[in-house]
C-alpha cells in the first residue's frame, strides 16, 4: 500500500521513552502496534537522544523507571526539560508515573513521598473525580509500584483520584496525559518486578508477592479493557463507547 494512502496516524510513529536497558512498553506497546502505530524506542538513560520536535510522531508515552524525578543526574533534568516540546507543540503526551512525575515538574509541581513513608506496591482502589467519569469508565483497581506521589499541576484537570496518593490521573491542556498507576504490564512484566522488586516488600503499605499475582487474576482484565479505549482517547480523540451510550441511555 502506497504510504500517501495510509491514515494520518499510520505514517508517524509514538516515541516510546524507556528508562532502563532491559524496559519494555508493555501492554501500550502491544496495543499501539495493534491499532497501526510503529514504535520509536530511544533510552535517555543511555545516552539515545530525543528528537527536538514531535513533527514527524503521532505523539509520546514516557514511562517509569526505578529513579526519581527529583534525582539530579544529567539524563532526569535533561529529559524534564524536553517535556517542553510535546507540551509547546501540543502533541498527545503520556506519562506513567516516573513519567508522570517528570511531567509535573516540568509543569511547576512537587513531586515527593508521604511524611509517613507509606506506598503504593501492588493493587489498589481508584476512584475517577467527576471530569474523570464524563470521560470515560475507569476501572476499580489499579496496580502501582512507586514510593512518591504528585502535586496536582495549576491548570491540570484531576481524573482519578486515590487513598494512599492522591492524585492518581490527570490531564494538562487537553492532550497532555498523566498517570501514577501501572496499566502497562504483561503478565511476563509483573513476574519480574515482582522477583526483583520483592526487597520493597517490606515499605510500609506494600502489598507481598502472592497479593500481585493473585491481583492480577481478579482485576487485569478490566484494567487491559480500560487502557484499551484510553489510548484512542489520547492518541486519537476519540470519545469513550461506554459513556456515550451510557449518555444516549438517558432520557431526552
Amino acid at each position: 500500500m502506497p504510504t500517501d494512502s495510509l491514515p494520518e496516524h499510520d505514517k508517524r510513529p509514538v516515541l516510546i521513552v524507556l528508562h532502563q536497558e532491559r524496559s519494555s512498553p508493555g501492554r501500550v506497546g502491544q496495543l499501539l502496534v495493534e491499532k497501526g502505530y510503529r514504535l520509536d524506542i530511544r533510552r535517555p538513560v543511555l545516552g539515545e537522544k530525543l528528537p527536538s520536535t514531535l513533527a514527524k510522531h503521532a505523539g509520546a508515552v514516557v514511562f517509569g523507571g526505578p529513579m526519581s524525578a527529583n534525582d539530579t543526574d544529567d539524563f532526569v533534568k535533561t529529559e524534564i526539560n524536553w517535556l517542553d516540546v510535546p507540551l509547546r507543540e501540543k502533541r498527545p503526551l503520556l506519562g506513567i508515573c516516573l513519567g508522570a512525575q517528570m511531567l509535573v515538574r516540568q509543569l511547576g509541581g512537587k513531586v515527593q513521598a508521604n511524611a509517613d513513608g507509606s506506598t503504593e506496591i501492588g493493587w489498589y482502589p481508584l476512584r475517577p473525580t467527576e471530569k474523570g467519569r464524563l470521560l470515560m469508565h475507569w476501572p476499580r483497581m489499579v496496580y502501582h509500584f512507586h514510593r512518591e506521589g504528585f502535586d496536582l499541576p495549576h491548570g491540570a484537570e484531576l481524573l482519578a483520584e486515590g487513598d494512599t496518593y492522591h492524585n492518581q490521573a490527570f490531564r494538562y491542556g487537553g492532550h497532555a496525559w498523566g498517570l501514577q498507576f501501572h496499566a502497562e504490564l504483561t503478565r511476563a512484566m509483573m513476574h519480574r518486578w515482582v522477583v526483583h522488586g520483592a526487597h520493597r516488600f517490606i515499605l510500609p503499605n506494600a502489598q507481598q508477592g502472592r497479593e500481585h499475582l493473585e491481583g492480577r487474576m481478579l482485576f487485569d482484565a478490566p484494567l487491559k479493557a480500560w487502557l484499551n479505549e484510553f489510548l484512542d482517547i489520547v492518541f486519537e480523540g476519540k470519545t469513550s463507547k461506554s459513556v456515550g451510550a451510557s449518555r444516549a441511555a438517558l432520557p431526552a
